[in-house]
């Protein structure tokens, strides 16, 4: 039986752990530690700063321009000189035979010379007249003479005045088609001249023969003939394309074209005969520039003050020459007509130098003083960029096709 001193109120029991025991319930932490994410903040930050070094690496002050262009008539005269003055120009010229191989229609007894073209040279300052029938001699010892007097301009040891001219061997017969070779004048034997004025050719000597050789009938040479000349254009004037100097043009009616009817030779096929025809190209040639300032020169109202200048296509322009071209002249007078496309030449280094240390809209307005832009594209990069470099060096300046 217990006694009521037994019963211990609620209020004075102790906790187990209070009197040295265990206690059964988990502890529970007060305060617990927190961590900064330190690390992740700082690769953050170096990914942004790699991002804006990077930026700043590939920097860019770039300016695309597209060159002003002008489309104006022309009708005027014009007269140039040879390799010299503000609207200088050069001869060039080419050459090319042609033959076909026909049935003969008999044969006949000739005694024909050969004959060809060589250029002559001379080194001389001054001009050399040389007579008709002057001979030159071949490094064999064959004769060939010119049938008419000429005079072979001037020049120096570097740059020798030429002139090219048509030669006649001294004798018939097949001994005298020589393949290209160099002359001398025998005149001028212990001269200063003998080697200053000199000649060569460039195709070979042709039409020597003697003894008896297979005809054609006249309705079949003058067909074949007739085919030649055809097939010899587009070649005589790829050849002649070929010759162009950089930098100079060749206008639609400066080149004249000639063909000469050789003399038929003997083909390797029994009974067949080679019909020859030689073809000669000679033209004008300008330089760009130089043509299209005078141009733009004589066009009234186009303000032109002699800033740098191209022409475009030639396509739209007609040349007429105001004489026949004469290899030996100083000078060459010829009259202009058409539509003439000029292309204002824009130097990259001048560009660069107006937009330097500007603003992009500063750089914008400047550009607008200068006759040879038509239009500009700024690119500053990075995007905070507001100015050009100071140095234009560092400022790539692209022109743009018209």
């Amino acid at each position: 039986m217990r006694k009521i001193d037994d019963i211990i109120p609620p209020s004075r029991r102790r906790e187990p752990d209070m009197l040295g025991g265990t206690s059964r319930m988990p502890s529970i932490r007060s305060h617990q530690r927190s961590s900064f994410p330190y690390k992740t903040l700082l690769a953050v930050v170096l990914v942004i700063a790699a991002s804006f070094g990077v930026l700043a690496y590939f920097s860019t002050a770039k300016v695309e321009v597209t060159p002003n262009t002008v489309s104006a008539a022309v009708q005027s005269s014009f007269t140039a000189t040879k390799s010299t003055g503000d609207l200088p120009y050069e001869i060039i010229t080419a050459q090319k035979i042609a033959s076909q191989t026909v049935k003969g229609s008999g044969t006949k007894t000739v005694n024909a010379s050969a004959s060809g073209t060589i250029t002559i040279y001379n080194a001389q300052t001054k001009s050399q007249k040389l007579i008709a029938n002057t001979r030159f001699a071949t490094t064999a010892g064959l004769i060939f003479r010119i049938h008419e007097a000429v005079t072979v301009p001037g020049g120096s040891s570097s740059k020798p005045g030429s002139l090219k001219v048509r030669v006649y061997a001294d004798q018939p017969g097949d001994s005298y088609n020589v393949a290209p070779t160099s002359f001398t004048i025998p005149g001028f034997a212990g001269t200063p001249q003998a080697s200053l004025v000199y000649a060569r050719s460039t195709e070979a000597m042709t039409g020597g023969a003697s003894g008896t050789i297979p005809v054609v009938d006249a309705s079949t040479e003058a067909e074949a003939r007739d085919a030649l000349t055809t097939a010899l254009a587009p070649d005589l004037a790829t050849s002649l394309e070929a010759q162009i100097p950089s930098g100079y043009l060749l206008l639609p009616g400066s080149a004249t074209t000639t063909y000469e009817a050789l003399a038929p030779s003997p083909s390797s096929t029994t009974g067949m005969v080679e019909v020859k025809e030689q073809g000669t190209i000679t033209a004008i040639v300008f330089p760009n520039a130089a043509l299209a300032g005078k141009i733009a020169g004589s066009i009234a109202g186009l303000d032109y003050q002699n800033e740098p200048l191209t022409l475009g296509s030639t396509g739209s322009l007609k040349l007429v020459p105001t004489s026949p071209i004469d290899p030996s002249a100083d000078s060459f007078a010829f009259t202009l007509a058409g539509t003439a496309s000029l292309v204002y030449t824009v130097d990259p280094t001048r560009i660069a130098a107006a937009v330097a240390g500007k603003t992009r809209s500063a750089a914008e307005v400047a550009l607008t003083n200068y006759p040879e832009v038509k239009r500009a594209l700024i690119t500053l990069r990075p995007f905070w960029r507001q100015n050009f470099p100071q140095d234009p060096s560092t400022i790539t300046v692209t022109v743009q096709n018209p």
